[in-house]
């Protein structure tokens, strides 16, 4: 299975957020939250990210990722921790959102966070922007 099949893949959290965010964005939780800046769909990630709390991350993803020609950009500033089960639905995302002709991409300038993407190969797919174009500071 190739990694851009296994970001197809049916995943049971996924799959559970993808039901709850198809009709409206999620309503923000512990973990994530989504806002409207100018063009963009933020989804901003705080706390810790990791295989127990992916799910929350993942419903934000799939209601920004899955709306026609979305420009998502996903906030990792404050995320305290941030593991592969994040990445999973970072790819998983992505994909979706290349699907209905958009694009995601990550906003970060911890270098924990470069390291991460630089570790798994995804550097390539998720260059960093440091912040949010059109936002100051």
């Amino acid at each position: 299975m190739t990694p851009d099949a296994d970001d197809r893949a049916p995943h049971p959290t996924e799959e559970l957020a993808a039901n709850l965010s198809r009709s409206a964005t999620p309503p923000a939780n512990d973990h994530a939250r989504t806002r409207i800046s100018g063009a963009f769909t933020v989804v901003e990630v705080t706390g810790e990210i990791d295989l127990a709390t992916e799910v929350f991350l993942a419903e934000h993803l799939n209601a920004a990722a899955l709306r026609p020609e979305a420009d998502v950009l996903v906030d990792l500033r404050r995320a305290a921790f941030f593991d592969c089960s994040g990445l999973r639905a970072l790819c998983r995302a992505e994909s979706r959102a290349r699907e209905h002709g958009g694009r995601l991409r990550v906003v970060s300038d911890a270098p924990r966070i470069r390291r991460l993407l630089l570790g798994a190969g995804l550097l390539g797919r998720f260059p960093l922007l440091p912040g949010i174009p059109g936002e100051d500071g």
